[in-house]
C-alpha cells in the first residue's frame, strides 16, 4: 500500500503573521513540521503542498519534495486533494503544517485501520480528555469528538459533547486532534463536494464527510504535542526545543 504523506501549507494565517516560516530554534515551522513527518514508519513519502513560492524555496533548500497548488483551496484537506493529482498514493495522510513536534508514532497510528484491512472512508485521532477537566471540554477552541461503540465518529463540535446533564463520572470526553488519513477516492470525493452546512457552522472540515455519510474511524492514542496557532504557542514550542532534547 502506498501512503503518502502531505503537508497543506499556506503563508497567510490570521492568529500569527507568516505562521508556516517563523523561526524555531534555527529552522522554519514548515521545516521542523517535515522533519517530524518524515520519522514515521508508514508513509513511503512526504510532500509539501503549498501556494507560497517563499515556503517552496525554503523547503526544496531542505532537501523536501514540494507540490504547487493554488489559492482557492477553502482548507487543508482540499490542497492535500489538489496535491493527490500530481502523485499516486492509495492513502493520504492530511498533517497540519503546524506540529513540528508531533510524534510520528501518531502518524503511523492514523495509518493503523488501513493497514490492517479495515480500510475505512477517513481515519483521524481523539486524545482522552481528564475527567473533570471542564476548562478543555467547554473550550470552543478545543474540538471534542463522540464515536459510537466500534471508534467511529458520530460527531465533532467546538460545543462540549456529549452535554453534561446528568454529570456521570462514567462520561468519556476525547478532544480531536486534526491529522487525517483518507483513501483516495474519498479524497477526490472530498473536493467534490461543497462546504456543508455544519462544516461551515463550526469550521470543521471533517464534517463535510460525516455530512455526506463517510465514516471516520478515530484512532485514540495517548500521545500529544501542542501545536503553533497563536504567539503563545509559538513561545511554547520555542521553549520545549531549547529545553528538551528528545523533541529535536
Amino acid at each position: 500500500m502506498n501512503i503518502i504523506i502531505v503537508i497543506p501549507a499556506r503563508l497567510n494565517s490570521s492568529r500569527l503573521k507568516r505562521k508556516m516560516l517563523v523561526d524555531i530554534e534555527g529552522e522554519p515551522l514548515i521545516v521542523r513540521t517535515f522533519r517530524q513527518a518524515c520519522k514515521a514508519r508508514c508513509a513511503n513519502q512526504v510532500v509539501v503542498a503549498t501556494d507560497s513560492g517563499e515556503i517552496a524555496e525554503v523547503l526544496r533548500a531542505s532537501g523536501a519534495n514540494v507540490v504547487m497548488t493554488s489559492e482557492n483551496a477553502s482548507c487543508g484537506t482540499e490542497r492535500v486533494a489538489e496535491a493527490a493529482r500530481a502523485l499516486d498514493g492509495d492513502v493520504y495522510i492530511n498533517l497540519q503544517g503546524d506540529e513540528p513536534l508531533i510524534d510520528p508514532a501518531n502518524i503511523d497510528r492514523v495509518a493503523e485501520p488501513f493497514l490492517s484491512g479495515e480500510d475505512p472512508d477517513c481515519a483521524t485521532l481523539v486524545y482522552p480528555v481528564l475527567p473533570g477537566d471542564f476548562a478543555t471540554i467547554d473550550d470552543p477552541h478545543t474540538v471534542k469528538a463522540v464515536t459510537d461503540k466500534d471508534g467511529y465518529a458520530l460527531y465533532f463540535s467546538r460545543s462540549p459533547i456529549p452535554y453534561r446533564r446528568e454529570g456521570f463520572a462514567s462520561t468519556r470526553y476525547y478532544r480531536h486532534l486534526g491529522v487525517y488519513a483518507f483513501r483516495s477516492d474519498v479524497l477526490r470525493k472530498f473536493a467534490s463536494m461543497k462546504p456543508s452546512m455544519l462544516e461551515r457552522e463550526e469550521s470543521l472540515e471533517q464534517l463535510r464527510l460525516l455530512e455526506n455519510g463517510f465514516r471516520i474511524r478515530c484512532m485514540k492514542t495517548e500521545l500529544d504535542a501542542p501545536g503553533v496557532n497563536t504567539p503563545q504557542d509559538l513561545e511554547l514550542v520555542r521553549h520545549l526545543f531549547r529545553t528538551h532534547r528528545d523533541v529535536r
